[in-house]
């Protein structure tokens, strides 16, 4: 019975996340482009903080809590899902094309955040404030170049933020609302879940790392499931591709470095050392499939979600054991 309360935890928090996510990108969009900001620059910051602000809460939430497992495997969980669940699924219902600028830019700087984590975990034992600070600057620059490569297309970025959120020019007090409301939700469901998961790891003997892995993983990258699916579905494959590579950039330079910056994570590589290499070995194949075919077909689909069902399977057998 414990257990099943536990578990009802874990499910609130992760509605609340999904819920507080959703809130906090609808009214920062409007609220930054009726202060004028750019939509090329509320695009690469504004949505992108928004879409993965639950795994900031919830990692946040779990590292302040002394759960570091949880908080790590919060973000490799995601991106390890994003690539081979989400992308395959998404494949599987439409083939991915990606443009050049693509496969030039976002993949390689990708893989080179996944690289990064390597040497942080390797040499402290974990990922200490200075980690964070470089994490954190290297997303920033990372923002200003793609800033700066995207000044040409402002026009094309506005029609799809209209279609997306709406034309409106002016701010009201439903949005300063719904901002403060999205935060508020954000900050419970983070607590809630946190809460659930840490108990539910405990009382079931599995490891906190596996539940950052796989529940909480699962929970917190909802936004990017529904936004990736929805876009593959409309035909729409540079903002599914660019949803899951831009979150997976933003999961471990941003979340990571914000979070080692307010509390560092100490968690040895050997722990995560599979699960970052099923996470690399995943961002490595994305490449090769976009870059021979330009596009990850049904057939690339089917690869990928082969591979995540072989990792669960990974994963199982050691609880097992």
């Amino acid at each position: 019975m414990e257990s099943l309360w536990h578990l009802f935890l874990v499910a609130l928090g992760i509605l609340l996340l999904y819920l507080g996510g959703e809130a906090l990108v609808r009214s920062a969009v409007a609220l930054a482009r009726a202060w004028g900001v750019a939509p090329a620059v509320v695009g690469l910051t504004v949505v992108a903080f928004g879409t993965s602000s639950p795994e900031l809460a919830a990692s946040l939430a779990a590292a302040l809590a002394g759960s570091p497992g949880i908080a790590l495997g919060n973000v490799v969980g995601s991106n390890i899902l994003n690539l081979l669940l989400i992308l395959g699924l998404a494949a599987l219902l439409a083939p991915l094309r990606a443009q050049a600028r693509f496969l030039r830019q976002e993949v390689p700087f990708m893989l080179l955040a996944t690289l990064l984590l390597f040497p942080a975990l390797w040499t402290g034992g974990g990922i200490g404030r200075l980690e964070g600070l470089l994490f954190v600057g290297l997303l920033l620059g990372y923002i200003g170049f793609l800033y700066r490569a995207t000044e040409g297309a402002e026009r094309e970025v506005e029609e799809e933020f209209a279609r997306e959120f709406g034309g409106r020019g002016r701010a009201g007090l439903g949005d300063y609302g719904l901002l403060l409301l999205g935060l508020l939700l954000l900050a419970l469901g983070a607590r809630v879940l946190t809460e659930g998961a840490v108990a539910l790891a405990r009382g079931l003997g599995v490891p906190e790392l596996v539940i950052g892995l796989t529940l909480v993983a699962l929970g917190t990258s909802l936004p990017e499931v529904a936004a990736s699916l929805v876009a593959a579905l409309k035909r729409e494959p540079d903002i599914a591709l660019g949803n899951i590579v831009g979150s997976n950039i933003f999961n471990i330079l941003g979340i990571l470095g914000l979070t080692a910056l307010v509390q560092p994570l100490a968690f040895p590589l050997a722990e995560v050392a599979r699960d970052l290499g099923v996470m690399l070995l995943a961002s490595l194949l994305l490449w090769p499939f976009l870059y021979t075919g330009g596009r990850l077909g049904r057939r690339e689909g089917v690869v990928f979600l082969l591979l995540y069902l072989l990792y669960l399977g990974l994963l199982a057998r050691d609880l097992g054991g």
